[in-house]
Parts: C-alpha cells; sequence; structure tokens
C-alpha cells in the first residue's frame, strides 16, 4: 500500500483505546491476469478470509448490497459489539468483492457507500469512521454532528 494509506490508516488506529482496538490482517490477493479465473481467485481469497478469523467472532461483510449506518447509527452499532464481548471481524473484499462463503458466514452486512470505492482508500475511511464512531460513544470532540 502506499505510504499515505499506511500513515492514515495507522494515525486512526493509533488512536482507539485498547477496548476498541483495530487490528489489520492482510490476506493475500490471488493472481489476477489476462487469463486468470477471477470466480475461482475470489473463492480462494475468501477461503483464506475465513481461516483468518478468530473463533466466535462477530462477522461484518463490508458489501454495496449491506446496510447503510449514518456516523451516529455506527455509533450504535459499535455500542453493541462492545457489549457484545465479542470480538468484530470486519471483512473488506479485493476488486471483485466478497466470496459467496463470506457473505454467508456473515452475521451481518454493511455498505459504506453505493459508491465503488479503491481499495486503500477503504482501508482508511474504515479507520477513520470506527475511530469517530468510538469518539461519538467516549462523548470525545473530534465529532461535530
Amino acid at each position: 500500500m502506499p505510504r499515505w494509506v499506511r500513515d492514515g490508516y495507522e494515525e486512526y488506529a493509533r488512536r482507539l483505546a485498547a477496548e476498541c482496538r483495530l487490528r489489520l490482517v492482510e490476506i493475500a490477493p490471488g493472481h489476477r491476469g489476462r487469463n486468470s479465473d477471477l470466480a475461482r481467485t475470489v473463492r480462494d481469497e475468501g477461503e483464506r478470509m475465513l481461516k483468518a478469523i478468530p473463533r466466535d467472532c462477530l462477522v461484518l461483510a463490508l458489501d454495496v448490497e449491506g446496510r447503510s449506518w449514518s456516523t451516529a447509527q455506527l455509533a450504535g452499532q459499535m455500542q453493541q459489539w462492545l457489549a457484545s464481548g465479542r470480538d468484530t471481524a470486519l471483512l473488506v473484499g479485493g476488486p471483485e468483492g466478497l466470496s459467496e462463503a463470506c457473505i454467508r458466514r456473515a452475521d451481518g452486512r454493511w455498505s459504506l457507500s453505493p459508491l465503488t470505492l479503491p481499495h486503500p482508500l477503504v482501508r482508511v475511511l474504515l479507520a477513520e469512521q470506527l475511530y469517530r464512531a468510538w469518539s461519538i460513544l467516549r462523548g470525545h470532540p473530534y465529532h461535530r454532528g
């Protein structure tokens, strides 16, 4: 990832308290080329993603067809995630999206936007929105909604 992506992600991840730690687990992307079998590539990526999910985790698939939340609604969702006592895994797919197996495994689906967003930007946007939601829950002045 470009430096601006690493720096942006790390900035917001660092701001989160230990109770809401953000940990990035990168899954190696499959080969994409002229003669690639994209369906197989997505399926293989999905299998690797599912194996990386910790046991008893709440799983949310980031998917354009998922539910959209306002920032305040995201804070409410985060409050529920934190209160559950379970870790939460957020699955972000590659250029072709998530595998069907990942969608089926998910306990819910979240749409950041109806727009198609580049993967590097999603990483930063997701970290920032999670920090913003956490700041609402803690009464921190970061969010001015």
